[in-house]
């Protein structure tokens, strides 16, 4: 399945639903074509809301540090929301969990960009108890 990213906004923070595979080839251009755009605005907020993503290889996970580092050189941040549990625990593995701010929830992930809100922090070992085991 191809990637596909939707870009909607809420509350001034940009937020890619995206769908599909993050793998090598045309997946991975697209995303850094869309990061890229994005990237131009001034101090950019990005949510990737990564629960339609059912598969990341080492390039897309690459690009997604890539990308991490190019907004935050502008001043700019990306957060994840809404990983799977595969997903998720290729974050772990890899130790990307400690570049990026992980979210459960939208709401979570978007109220934490404004400090006067309380947010509830992300429990990775809730979050990995809650979900089914995979079959």
């Amino acid at each position: 399945m191809h990637l596909e990213i939707q870009l909607r906004e809420r509350e001034g923070i940009t937020l890619l639903d995206m769908k599909g595979r993050l793998v090598a080839g045309e997946e991975t251009g697209l995303f850094r074509d869309a990061f890229e755009k994005l990237a131009e605005a001034p101090t950019p907020k990005i949510i990737l809301n990564l629960h339609g993503v059912d598969y990341i290889d080492s390039l897309g996970l690459g690009t997604m540090v890539m990308c991490y580092t190019r907004l935050q050189k502008v001043g700019g941040i990306t957060k994840l929301s809404q990983l799977n549990r595969r997903n998720l625990e290729l974050l772990l593995l890899t130790k990307i969990d400690t570049i990026f701010e992980v979210f459960d929830d939208e709401t979570e992930a978007i109220n934490s960009f404004f400090p006067e809100r309380e947010i509830r922090r992300f429990d990775i070992l809730a979050f990995v108890k809650q979900l089914k085991p995979e079959k």
